[in-house]
């Protein structure tokens, strides 16, 4: 059952991509759609198993590699944190495959797109049921080429082939690091199996190492590097510009990639180094101020954008800072766990955002849209439930991770500093703010799309079906899970995650001031009231205070509007010193002087000697057959002369022994 999990997507896909077209598109549909729900069932399975049995199961196929002292296996590890995950992506992947037969039922190219579907999926398995580093990475690159492929499945659309490209070389700058962190590991723990190392860590504490001139705590250089290849894949600050750019793909690429795939990872790898991370205070540190300043700043950006697609996307980015900033907390079950209910509602929003695209014929931009509550109502049923539950609105998903994770801010920094849970609080602020912002903008907004809107429906009974089950889940999984993760005294987690009790205590988070506890939901309410106030109606310049605020309005939506100019940084600034160091480097030193000395060089020489050699060839027969004569009278000689000592050695040998006799 294990091994089916795995790896039947792996033979889904190749048997959809090889004989697809043979078997016809409904058949491919059908085989694919009826692997994941049995995966599907296999993975409810193994949660059952694993996590409310308490296991661990360890899956030793072979041996890959072995040099010295290290020793890789392929191998696969299912634990909590495993079948949590697995959990996660397989609800989320079974439901974009059941929306993706709707949504891309006219694409000539569907089979092509559900093979790479099958690709994406198992990739990221893979990354999650790793039982080592190598294993991880292998997902790591798998899932990082797959979104490659889906990014740019329209591949005749410049768009998509640019945002495919910036995905790539986006976490490619992030993967270099990572492979540092990996190799630094080999080098130290001569292993890269997570129980060994995690282990081991306590040993290695205060060791240094020799890093640019200086000396430097082991373990925060290996943490620094794995949280650098932790950013870029979770799409944190600085490296973040890819992620928007890859909504240029078809939504249901949109929805798994940034619901359980993908962008998951990073937050995935830092939960799995948990037992590493609580080594130095330094790299905990990086982690909050990356996770809580992408959070504010992603916020910020989303309530400008009027792409629909785009605040979903931004909105992804800033909860994924909520996780970072969650884990330099130390809280990695509350990680996790906003992680899980994370996946529901925005897998909702962007399969809820794929179905007005379809029914306005692919129109992303919200302005003009309007009026749509009575042509696709189901539709906004969904996008108002995923909406309330990002929000943070009581009992609904979001309710019981997103508020819990910011009480534990207020308990860690009560009496450091008050300022790290304000961050969090207005970003919550700012997430009530855009999130009510689509729904008007979509729903209760002047109609500004042409008279004739006829066409506008929703009867795709596939469409249908997925929305209303992670409708569903996006009500009730919060609070079916909420002890699981959080409880008291709950044993679940303590094999694959560090939790430290010392640091904080659930108990604490009972009993907080009633209205510092209820606070985000009230900044929620008033972000509501925020947006119509100043959105909708401060665009009427009656008076001179409106005026102002209209101005202030004006300037902070240039800059949040053009994401805080990060791609205009990057590509007049940054990729300005990238050409002058490429012409300097590439023109002058590696075509210049490193092909002189190298390849270029020796095959100059060789082919002038030769040359040379070949002129003077007709000349030199006579000297040639001279040559030849000598070498064998020489070898005759050497034959002769060697047996006549050979025969004279023996004799005397023989007359020493006679005479010792």
């Amino acid at each position: 059952m294990y091994l089916l999990i795995i790896f039947a997507t792996l033979f889904n896909s190749i048997f959809i991509g090889l004989l697809g077209r043979f078997i016809g598109r409904q058949a491919s549909i059908f085989t694919t759609i009826l692997t994941m729900l049995c995966i599907l069932l296999f993975s409810i399975l193994a949660f059952y198993e694993i996590l409310l049995n308490n296991n661990i199961l360890v899956i030793n196929l072979y041996t890959l590699l072995l040099i010295n002292n290290i020793k890789i296996n392929i191998a696969f590890l299912f634990d909590t944190l495993s079948v949590v995950m697995l959990l996660v992506i397989l609800i989320i992947s079974t439901f974009v495959h059941i929306f993706t037969a709707g949504y891309m039922s006219h694409d000539p190219f569907i089979i092509r797109f559900y093979s790479y579907l099958g690709f994406f999926t198992f990739f990221m398995i893979i990354l999650v049921t790793a039982d080592n580093f190598i294993q991880l990475f292998v997902g790591w690159e798998g899932v990082g080429l797959c979104s490659y492929l889906l990014i740019n499945f329209w591949y005749n659309r410049i768009n998509a082939n640019k945002a495919a490209i910036k995905a790539m070389l986006m976490n490619r700058i992030a993967d270099v690091f990572f492979i540092f962190g990996i190799l630094l590991i080999l080098l130290e723990f001569k292993s890269a199996n997570y129980f060994l190392i995690f282990s081991l860590i306590d040993q290695i504490k205060f060791n240094s190492i020799f890093f640019i001139f200086t000396y430097i705590n082991l373990i925060d250089l290996i943490l620094f590097f794995i949280f650098l290849g932790a950013i870029g894949k979770s799409a944190q600050i600085g490296l973040h510009t890819w992620l928007p750019d890859a909504m240029e793909g078809p939504t249901p690429v949109s929805s798994l990639l940034h619901a359980a795939t993908m962008v998951t990872a990073g937050v995935f790898l830092l939960v799995r180094c948990s037992f590493i991370f609580e080594n130095s205070e330094f790299i905990l540190i990086l982690v909050l101020l990356f996770g809580g300043f992408t959070a504010l700043f992603s916020a910020l950006v989303a309530t400008f954008q009027y792409d629909i697609k785009k605040v979903i996307a931004y909105s992804t980015c800033s909860q994924l800072g909520y996780m970072f900033f969650s884990s330099g907390l130390s809280n990695y079950n509350i990680t996790l766990f906003h992680l899980f209910n994370h996946a529901f509602f925005k897998a909702l929003l962007f399969l809820g955002a794929g179905s007005i695209i379809s029914s306005l014929l692919d129109e992303q931009d919200m302005r003009k849209m309007g009026a749509l509550l009575y042509k696709i109502p189901f539709t906004y049923i969904s996008i108002f439930i995923g909406s309330l539950a990002i929000i943070g609105f009581p009992f609904l998903t979001g309710f019981y991770s997103k508020d819990l994770l910011i009480e534990f801010a207020y308990i860690t920094y009560s009496l450091d500093g008050i300022y790290i849970w304000l961050l969090g609080l207005f970003t919550a602020f700012l997430t009530a703010l855009y999130s009510f912002k689509l729904i008007f903008f979509v729903f209760f907004q002047k109609l500004n799309i042409f008279n004739n809107n006829n066409f506008i429906k929703e009867d795709n009974i596939f469409i249908i079906i997925a929305l209303f089950v992670l409708s569903f889940l996006s009500i009730i999984i919060g609070y079916f899970f909420f002890d699981i993760f959080t409880g008291l005294g709950t044993p679940y987690f303590y094999n694959s995650i560090f939790i430290n009790f010392n640091k904080y205590n659930i108990m604490e988070t009972e009993f907080i001031n009633p209205f510092i506890k209820n606070l985000p939901v009230i900044v929620s309410f008033f972000g509501i009231l925020i947006f119509y106030f100043f959105f909708y109606k401060l665009n009427i310049k009656k008076r001179s205070f409106y005026r102002y605020l209209y101005n202030i309005k004006t300037y902070v939506f240039i800059l949040f509007f053009n994401a805080g100019f990060f791609n205009f940084f990057y590509n007049k600034i940054f990729i300005f010193f990238f050409k002058l160091f490429y012409d300097i480097n590439i023109k002058i030193i590696e075509k210049g002087f490193f092909e002189l000395l190298g390849p270029t060089g020796f095959y100059l020489f060789f082919r002038n000697i030769s040359y040379k050699i070949r002129l003077l060839s007709p000349y030199l027969i006579n000297l040639s057959i001279l040559l030849i004569f000598i070498s064998i009278i020489l070898i005759i000689y050497y034959i002769i002369l060697v047996n006549y000592f050979l025969v004279e050695s023996i004799y005397i040998i023989l007359l020493l022994f006679y005479i010792i006799e």
